[in-house]
């Protein structure tokens, strides 16, 4: 079944969320938003056509409390968020060193999303490397509930170094989801580690008014139901594709980031509408 969002729970009810980054963004008041739709009705907008947003203005600043509750009132039912982690929390020398920051951050008021809310992601620099005490000693940081609420986590490495099965191996003991980015400038990550599956894809093109062409949104429908029946779609560049997880439901959170960011909302509606 699925809802008019594109959310759909066949799989034992493993969900699949589509969406974009973030909701404010100049030129999608020419390629989204219709005249009528204020500014400040925006997030109302997009959340009753995406099932998912990753929320980045976290990334830069720390939020209120209140500004949380703000955007969880503003949203749908089934609805919910990903929030990226405040830099201070990643770029640095130790990660081992994080603890005070990751608390800072967590208690800033993330949990006011209730169950809106989704994935926390972890994004580190493109310049960090993976050292396996080091990422070991920052995975033990990370709390598996706040204020009641379980937490996801899932971390976005960006340096060829992690393309390592000793990583996967360090991600799957700990459940933490490492990012599968479709990207030119970034290591593909795609091996399972979590009981859910978050892709960021970041080639979007602007001469397509969905972004990408019927043959990747055909691709990417068969890919995100293939993750949520709990198996591994054919042809991705596996690090380790002999160890393979167990096969079990799980929800998959889709973004289109990036790329021609003024197509991310036609793209992602586009793959909605294949999935449902």
């Amino acid at each position: 079944m699925s809802d008019a969002r594109g959310t759909s729970a066949p799989a034992e009810f493993a969900r699949i969320r589509i969406g974009v980054g973030g909701w404010t963004y100049a030129p999608w008041r020419e390629t989204f938003y219709p005249p009528d739709v204020s500014a400040a009705r925006e997030l109302h907008y997009a959340s009753r056509r995406l099932s998912v947003i990753e929320i980045n203005g976290t990334y830069y600043s720390t939020q209120r409390p209140a500004t949380y509750a703000k955007w969880r009132d503003a949203t749908p039912d089934g609805f919910v968020f990903s929030i990226k982690a405040h830099r201070l929390t990643t770029n640095r020398r130790v990660l081992a060193e994080a603890g005070e920051s990751v608390q800072h951050f967590l208690n800033s008021g993330v949990a006011e999303l209730g169950d809106k809310l989704g994935p926390i992601l972890w994004q580190f620099a493109p310049t960090k490397r993976f050292d396996p005490d080091d990422f070991a000693a920052f995975l033990q940081l990370l709390p598996d509930r706040l204020a009641g609420l379980r937490l996801r986590h899932a971390v976005d490495v960006r340096h060829d170094s992690f393309r390592t099965p000793a990583f996967l191996s360090l991600a799957r003991r700990q459940g933490v989801g490492v990012v599968f980015t479709e990207s030119d400038d970034y290591p593909p990550l795609p091996d399972l580690t979590a009981d859910f599956v978050y892709t960021r894809i970041m080639r979007t093109h602007s001469e397509l008014p969905t972004g990408v062409d019927d043959r990747v949104l055909d691709g990417l429908a068969a890919s995100v139901r293939c993750w949520q029946t709990g198996h591994q779609p054919t042809g991705l560049p596996l690090i380790a594709p002999t160890d393979v997880p167990p096969v079990q439901p799980r929800d998959v959170y889709l973004l289109f980031i990036s790329g021609a960011k003024e197509r991310a909302p036609a793209a992602a509606q586009a793959l909605i509408s294949r999935i449902a």
